[in-house]
Parts: structure tokens; C-alpha cells; sequence
């Protein structure tokens, strides 16, 4: 599905998701990503039930922290585990899960809005 966020230069936007893909300021990426607002990564999450402290590390890293996680959870959205939750509390990071093209359009939105955001997407199966 395309979304049509106003472009910047510098600033990461969802522009389209699909199966098994993205495309986030003029990249295309296959498989799930995890965007920033200065930059996007692979994320190497390929169902929810992967998703662990280790796949988090780029953005418990982060400088500065994001305010907000969005977690784009597949073609619907789950409750993360306790572990995940208590990590992202103790790095007072807000985090919402829902359905990953939802996440796209909340991303882009927050995005646009200035906010420090960064969201986790795992890319839709067949």
C-alpha cells in the first residue's frame, strides 16, 4: 500500500509497505526494518514470536532514545512480552503494538509532527 507523507530531505518517511518489503525515503527494503528519523535498518525479526531484547538493541542504543516505539506486528497486533515491556520502561521509552501498516501511518504522522519516534516493522507474509 503507498502512503503519501510530504517529503524530507532529512528525515525518514514510510512511503510504501507490502509483502515483504518496504520503501522509506526513496529505499527500497525487503524484509522488516526498523526506521529512526535520520535513518532505516534491516531488522532481522521475521514473525512477532522473534521479536527478543537482542532484536531491540539498535534502539535501546539509540542516542537519543526515542519517545515512542511503534511496533509493527504483522498483519495484526499482539502484547509483547513482560522482558521487552520492563526493558522499554526502564529506558522510558513508550511503545504501542499494532498491525504494521498502521504503524507505517503512525510513524509518519508522529514523524511530521516532530516527535521522537522510531518504529519496528516486520514485514507482511504471503
Amino acid at each position: 500500500m503507498k502512503i503519501n507523507p510530504v517529503p524530507s530531505s532529512d528525515r525518514q518517511y514510510v512511503q510504501r509497505y507490502a509483502v515483504g518489503t518496504f520503501r522509506v525515503s526513496g529505499v527500497d527494503f525487503s524484509g522488516s526494518i526498523i526506521v529512526f528519523p535520520e535513518r532505516t535498518r534491516n531488522w532481522p525479526v521475521q514473525r512477532f514470536e522473534d521479536m527478543d531484547l537482542e532484536a531491540l538493541a539498535s534502539v535501546f542504543e539509540a542516542a537519543p532514545n526515542p519517545e515512542l516505539l511503534l511496533i509493527g506486528c504483522g498483519k495484526r497486533g499482539a502484547m509483547i512480552a513482560e522482558p521487552i515491556r520492563q526493558a522499554l520502561r526502564a529506558r522510558k521509552i513508550t511503545f504501542e503494538t499494532m498491525d504494521t501498516g498502521a504503524a507505517c501511518r503512525t510513524y509518519n504522522v508522529l514523524m511530521s509532527d516532530g516527535r521522537r519516534v522510531a518504529a519496528a516493522l516486520i514485514a507482511l507474509q504471503p
